[in-house]
């Protein structure tokens, strides 16, 4: 789907909106667009198994049976569950809300398929968030959102609607977080820092563990990863936990839309508190934890067995979430955790302690620093940990400073483009000593101002801080030829000048207050 299209549809969703709060009506378009895709893609294989129902060349041929045998036969719920299609009974169906779209009560309508929907489908239980008859839109508006995502054509090929409708979902998950402003990042990990972690950790295969996923972009691009990579979807299986119940239904939403299947927990629940996949030992964790949360803390966590490296503090719990991902690591998997620079150097109870013991133990495997405003909600600057419990270079270190690589979407947004995460994902590759098939072989080499393989003696000389900045040292400039003594008597002079100049502003601005009555 092109982005045009989807521009087009996000400006008209958003005219809807008239005055309701973004956050609130959020949940009526996802709901909406969810809605039409169990729809339509229960539709295209209705009419996919009834032509097969009637090919004497088909194994589902149903010989000579009368259009009330075909009827009956089609709503065998068999040939929807084994496509991976939910069932849709007729009261839920799109054409049925699409017809009553202009009723004043079209929003109970709405609520009662969800009903349907949950009733007939287990696996959507408690996901589907039926609020649309006390939603707070002006008379007419619901009626016409729902005739907007009718003109969203999901085609009859039901792989080509879960690729549209998945695009069109990310895309207004995407403008909802910008809209929201500062809340709306809350559940939302821009691509780009989504597609670093994912080229990094290379995650091609096994368990895929997110234990503070949000709206599940981490898992959408892991499976995009890995069909691009020639692998297919259900080569991973996924494993999710989230807190929020509005963001927990979001995500199961994003991945069922992409027939992704996933393991989200039996309820939203405090990941530290009610871990929902105990015994899960994954091959990859991605998470983008809320940074230096403060009241995370609870009594029953003293002596937690994931607390190897130390007992986190109490009012911060970046290395809580650190010492969670190494204990749901499998003993060959890897971790990459997006967290805010403080954790990379802050010394504060007990968390220095707690880094050294990680770096010591050779769990650290690769340090980012990332550019600024690559985020929706917060200006604090991040960095991606990235953790291994068996590296494939032991004893050492890969620092990458990558801040110099954003490159700005909008006045107040950077992203980190293909070329960059290209070059990021390479040089840890070739760290690793890890070469695709076919590809070139590129050694590795340090890169001054970019990136430095660095032992765990000289980490522990820095007091095991590990802001890559302090590592990789400065670019090489080429050397200009002048003279250090002409270029500081040069910059003297320069300095002199401005310097009398400030003074003569500073008489000429006491002279005007001075004229008005306000000497100082």
């Amino acid at each position: 789907m092109n982005a045009d299209i989807q521009k087009t549809l996000w400006a008209t969703a958003d005219k809807l909106r008239a005055n309701m709060d973004a956050a609130e009506y959020k949940h009526l378009v996802l709901g909406l667009i969810f809605l039409k895709y169990i729809s339509d893609t229960f539709a295209a294989r209705r009419a996919e198994v009834s032509a097969r129902l009637q090919d004497p060349e088909d194994e589902f041929c149903y010989g000579e049976a009368s259009p009330e045998d075909l009827a009956a036969e089609l709503d065998d719920r068999d040939y929807y569950t084994s496509a991976n299609a939910f069932w849709v009974p007729e009261g839920a169906r799109w054409e049925t809300l699409r017809n009553l779209a202009k009723r004043p009560d079209i929003g109970k309508h709405i609520d009662d398929a969800l009903a349907l929907i949950e009733s007939e489908n287990p696996k959507l239980k408690g996901i589907l968030d039926k609020r649309y008859a006390r939603a707070q839109l002006p008379d007419g508006k619901l009626g016409e959102l729902v005739d907007l995502v009718s003109t969203i054509g999901f085609g009859e090929n039901p792989s080509t609607a879960r690729d549209v409708l998945g695009q069109v979902y990310e895309y207004f998950l995407g403008m909802f977080a910008s809209a929201e402003g500062k809340r709306g990042g809350q559940f939302y990990t821009p691509a780009s820092i989504v597609k670093t972690l994912v080229a990094v950790l290379n995650p091609h295969h096994g368990q895929v563990y997110d234990p503070c996923c949000g709206s599940g972009g981490m898992f959408v691009q892991s499976e995009q990863f890995i069909e691009a990579h020639g692998g297919k979807r259900g080569d991973v299986s996924i494993y999710g936990q989230e807190s929020n119940p509005t963001t927990w239904r979001l995500a199961a939403m994003n991945l069922a839309i992409r027939g992704i299947d996933f393991n989200l927990g039996r309820e939203p629940a405090d990941t530290f508190l009610r871990d929902q996949h105990p015994s899960l030992r994954a091959d990859f964790v991605l998470a983008n934890p809320p940074f230096n949360v403060s009241d995370w803390w609870h009594g029953s966590l003293e002596g937690d067995p994931r607390w190897v490296y130390g007992t986190p503090p109490q009012g911060n719990a970046n290395t809580a979430w650190l010492q969670h991902m190494l204990h749901h690591l499998k003993p060959t998997g890897r971790a990459g955790i997006v967290l805010a620079n403080g954790s990379m150097s802050s010394s504060q109870n007990n968390e220095g302690a707690i880094r050294a013991a990680m770096v010591e133990a050779d769990v650290v495997e690769v340090m980012i620093a990332l550019p600024g405003q690559l985020f929706f909600n917060t200006q604090i600057p991040a960095c991606l940990w990235f953790l291994a419990k068996q590296k494939k270079r032991k004893g050492e270190v890969l620092f990458i400073d990558a801040r110099k690589l954003g490159t700005m979407i909008s006045r107040v947004q950077a992203e980190l483009d293909d070329d960059a995460i290209a070059r990021i994902a390479e040089t840890v590759a070739a760290w690793r000593g890890e070469v695709e098939v076919g590809a070139t072989v590129t050694a590795y080499a340090d890169q001054p101002g970019f990136c430095r393989s660095v032992p765990l003696a000289e980490i522990a000389q820095h007091g095991h801080v590990l802001t890559p900045g302090r590592y990789v040292g400065a670019e090489e400039v080429e050397d200009d030829d002048e003279a250090f003594d002409e270029k500081m008597r040069k910059l003297t002079e320069k300095l002199g000048e401005q310097m009398a100049r400030g003074a003569e502003l500073d008489m000429v601005i006491r002279r005007k207050l001075g004229g008005l009555g306000y000497e100082f």
